[in-house]
């Protein structure tokens, strides 16, 4: 396991205990194996985490915008190993609109909740609204997404069912979309979760009348102790931080606190989450820090409460204001190591998890059957991806795992014709690509950039191996920094340099991806297809 600059070292006693575990071999393991963590717990993008506990084990969401299966789902015994155990969303809707990859849009934060007996999740769509799926199992399978809320730029929604049976549902907006931000507003919405029984709403939280307030967003609403709470971060995802606000009465006025922000600490934005109660009574809060390439990794925070109010983190310089731990004893001792899965040999009779499509997913996309141990990814016909394959929907790709690893995969490439191209891709809004390119009558290895960092960004091509085999070795080191090194190898032996290191950036509100890609600018597919022997992620 490596370790950041910015977290102490971990001594010879727990990483003895975690090799032992089998567990060493991961990208990135919190759990310290001595009763503490480190932060991330998720080291990967997991962006606007929202979580609950039901009985003993704690469940978690995220958005996941354009990538399908959306709003993963992630389940522990104690907050800090987490296992990936599903999607509540096989498909994005409408089916038809994210048929292409629509980067930016799809699910936006989310909120999770456990009520009558039943999980929810009330998601938004900043083009189309807020929408309600439930589920009776945490892995499913969830009902058909309905839209609740239809609308443009209405983001961020949480209910609250209150003590005299009534339910509400704050949310935020979208300036993109709307036309207006930096608000919160509150509606009435029928107890069953059906329909909402105002049209309009009241405006609870504006932040244009708070001084120094920008980009109030992503509430979650909480009743706690004859108060109304509505957590919410402001400021920007990159340099905000968590405000709290409260009020005896849910349509206020509402008083304000920030709770938590960075301090001295390295840890930027620590805002948006989930306050969690443990068993024994005690108080977290799981939230996000943008790490730009990296995407929104998630902390866990310890929280106190003083004089009504929660001091998320450790007390910092300022009273009531708390900043962002780097380790911690654990909420539940004695769990054994999780971390969600990276690693694919390819050998089940499904993708693992952790894969999601860059676009909603089509029959014939992919087979694990056609030729056992591997996985086969037929080249798909995708004009739109000549000279930017960003914009074929099927990619192939899963979050970076950690700040350093390694991405290994066997590929071959057969029944090419001229433009099929296929290969290990790691792609932001800017990208890198390196494979296999059918160009006339000759296979060949080239390595792709795509720059510079914006929507659209230009490909610029070199050919590595003119007269390429059909299978080779194909690797990715990500270093500190998010600075990336493709490799190559005919022999899986001896590697060599695709090029010089790229600088990896994030997609459009997400972090960069690591994956497969297979797509040809033809009008129709050649019958070409890949086949991956394995997808390996080591430290």
């Amino acid at each position: 396991m490596r370790m950041t600059t910015t977290l102490p070292a971990l001594s010879l006693l727990p990483m003895l205990l975690l090799a032992l575990s089998g567990h060493a071999a991961e990208a990135w393991v919190p759990d310290l194996g001595n009763g503490k963590y480190q932060n991330p717990v998720l080291n990967a993008d997991y962006s606007d985490p929202d979580a609950v506990r039901v009985g003993d084990t704690y469940y978690m969401t995220s958005s996941s915008f354009n990538s399908a299966p959306g709003l993963p789902l992630l389940q522990s015994k104690d907050m800090v190993n987490w296992r990936l155990v599903g999607h509540a969303l096989p498909k994005q809707v409408p089916v038809a609109h994210f048929s292409v990859p629509r980067h930016g849009g799809g699910v936006w934060a989310p909120c999770l909740r456990h009520h009558d007996g039943k999980f929810w999740i009330f998601y938004p769509d900043p083009d189309h609204g807020v929408y309600v799926t439930t589920a009776t199992d945490f892995a499913g399978p969830w009902s058909e997404p309905r839209l609740l809320l239809p609308g443009k730029g209405i983001i961020d929604p949480s209910p609250l069912w209150d003590d005299d049976g009534k339910a509400y549902l704050v949310h935020a907006w979208a300036k993109s979309r709307a036309g207006i931000n930096n608000r919160l507003t509150l509606r009435s919405m029928a107890p069953d979760g059906s329909r909402l029984l105002d049209s309009e709403g009241k405006v609870i939280v504006d932040g244009d009348r708070l001084p120094g307030y920008r980009t109030l967003e992503g509430p979650k609403f909480y009743k706690h102790e004859g108060y109304y709470y509505v957590f919410a971060p402001a400021g920007g995802v990159e340099h905000g931080w968590q405000s709290v606000f409260r009020s005896r009465t849910i349509d206020g006025p509402y008083e304000d606190r920030i709770v938590m922000e960075q301090g001295d600490t390295p840890v930027n934005g620590p805002h948006q989450g989930a306050w969690v109660r443990a068993q024994d009574g005690k108080d977290w809060f799981l939230h996000f820090q943008d790490r730009k390439a990296y995407g929104r990794v998630v902390h866990l925070q310890p929280m106190a409460w003083r004089d009504g109010w929660p001091v998320i983190g450790r007390q910092g310089p300022k009273p009531g204001v708390g900043n962002p731990v780097a380790t911690y004893d654990k909420p539940v001792a004695g769990q054994p190591v999780a971390v969600p899965a990276t690693t694919d040999e390819f050998d089940g009779a499904a993708l693992g998890l952790q894969w999601q499509w860059n676009a909603n997913p089509r029959e014939g996309w992919y087979s694990l059957a056609a030729r056992p141990g591997h996985l086969r990814l037929p080249v798909q016909a995708v004009p739109a991806s000549k000279d930017f394959m960003r914009a074929a929907p099927n990619i192939l790709a899963q979050k970076l795992p950690a700040t350093t690893f390694t991405a290994e995969t066997r590929i071959e490439l057969r029944g090419a014709k001229d433009g099929d191209r296929a290969g290990l891709i790691l792609h932001g809004q800017s990208y890198a690509a390196l494979g296999l390119h059918q160009r006339g009558k000759d296979l060949q290895l080239v390595y792709t950039t795509c720059t510079p960092f914006k929507p659209r960004c230009t490909e610029s091509a070199t050919v590595l191996l003119p007269k390429a085999p059909a299978a080779l070795t194909l690797r990715l080191a990500m270093a500190d920094g998010a600075s990336a090194r493709f490799q190559y190898s005919v022999d899986g032996k001896t590697f060599a340099d695709a090029g010089a290191p790229f600088a990896a950036t994030k997609g459009h509100w997400v972090g960069a991806q690591m994956g497969l890609y297979s797509a040809s600018d033809a009008v129709a597919p050649s019958g070409a297809w890949l086949d991956a022997d394995y997808f390996r992620v080591t430290p």
